[in-house]
């Protein structure tokens, strides 16, 4: 468990830097913030300013140069088994266009050591329910990053970090995506990491924010 008084993912001072000497691209430089157990908690920011390197860095799919990420009050580089307690959409997600949804999720269940038993209620949740059976190549972007998300919510996490959810839905689907994370924090106890370019989305959805420009 972790104590109510630690941040439940931190970042202190984080930069990453692609290249080197003259070719070097500093991509993001020098953030630091915290975010508390049960928080929406907003990253905003315009697209190229370093949303979603900060997220790779989060999650552990890239290094910082510099800083530290925490995860539970812990240092993610030395125990990347905290990555267990965290799931995660980055860039629409990553799936097998000849498979169904319904199909992705299960070889995802197998693959990751659990959560079958969640696919139908997480199928429902999303809006996906009626369409669980079509391949996913058939699916629009929107369908697309309704599927992300129930692979983020999959394993049961205690943080769920989306970037950009709401990337391609329509207006219909941008209102149920934001009921469904206000309710994955308000009703089941989850912390959300929310990345977004749209300030009206981070209004309408976040308790805090942090933006990020240049």
């Amino acid at each position: 468990m972790n104590d109510m008084n630690t941040p439940v993912l931190a970042l202190t001072d984080i930069s990453k830097t692609f290249g080197r000497r003259g070719g070097a691209v500093k991509a993001v430089r020098g953030v630091s913030l915290a975010v508390g157990a049960g928080e929406v908690y907003g990253f905003l920011g315009p697209n190229g300013a370093g949303k979603s390197t900060t997220i790779r860095m989060l999650i552990g799919l890239i290094a910082p140069t510099t800083g530290r990420v925490e995860l539970f009050g812990r240092d993610l580089s030395a125990d990347p088994s905290l990555l267990r307690r965290v799931g995660s959409l980055v860039d629409g997600g990553a799936f097998y266009p000849f498979l169904s949804g319904r199909r992705n999720l299960e070889v995802l269940a197998r693959t990751h050591g659990g959560g079958a038993e969640r696919i139908d209620a997480l199928l429902d949740e999303v809006g996906l329910a009626k369409d669980a059976k079509r391949k996913v190549k058939a699916y629009s972007t929107g369908m697309r990053q309704r599927l992300g998300v129930a692979a983020a919510l999959l394993g049961d996490p205690e943080i769920v970090i989306l970037d950009e959810p709401v990337n391609g839905l329509d207006v219909a689907g941008i209102q149920e995506m934001r009921r469904l994370i206000r309710s994955l924090a308000a009703d089941h106890g989850k912390t959300v990491f929310l990345s977004s370019h749209l300030l009206s989305e981070v209004q309408q959805v976040c308790d805090r924010v942090a933006i990020i420009h240049k």
